[in-house]
């Protein structure tokens, strides 16, 4: 009972949102805003920016209101403008990501497993940050979104092959992070 409460308490403040109620939009941001930050900073290393794209993605979020059709969750929905939002930022932002096609390369897949370590969140977020924005924006597009690689390759303009060729080198660039990160925390180096 509880579920279409808070269902119905959500399709109501869009609605109003619709409607231009200002107090409706208000909550809407509160409510979704801390987590549409934490999507945009996954895409973009500065917070100001990513802010500022999480900003400028609820503009356009409140001015499609009318297009969202109920279907699936507003929150999905919104993800999905945040995401098209960072994409746009980093593509005028760099305009071409140094992409390279996966025949162009020969890639081992020797993946440890860390097991057992205590990395911290920063730790991750940062070992993320360093990656090259390319491989950053796949990187999050396949493993943390969960798009596959035909998906990636529609959303960034790019081959399905390149798509591959980015996600398997920040693979590999995160390995190397983590195990020169792994010698600093046993003061191995």
């Amino acid at each position: 009972m509880k579920v279409i409460t808070l269902y119905q308490e959500e399709k109501h403040l869009i609605e109003q949102a619709i409607e231009n109620n200002r107090q409706a939009q208000h909550q809407l941001y509160t409510k979704f805003s801390p987590r549409m930050l934490s999507v945009c900073r996954q895409y973009i290393k500065d917070i100001h920016h990513a802010e500022d794209i999480m900003i400028t993605g609820f503009m356009k979020v409140f001015s499609n209101l009318k297009k969202f059709e109920h279907k699936g969750s507003f929150e999905g929905w919104i993800k999905r403008i945040m995401i098209h939002e960072c994409i746009d930022y980093l593509r005028v932002k760099k305009n071409n990501f140094n992409h390279q096609d996966i025949e162009d390369i020969v890639l081992t897949e020797s993946e440890e497993v860390y097991e057992n370590e205590d990395f911290s969140i920063d730790d991750i977020q940062l070992l993320i940050d360093n990656l090259p924005d390319g491989y950053r924006m796949v990187f999050n597009l396949y493993v943390i979104e969960g798009y596959k690689h035909q998906e990636i390759a529609e959303v960034l303009k790019i081959s399905e092959g390149t798509s591959k060729s980015q996600l398997a080198h920040a693979r590999k660039m995160l390995q190397t992070q983590i195990y020169q990160l792994k010698e600093r925390i046993h003061g191995t180096k």
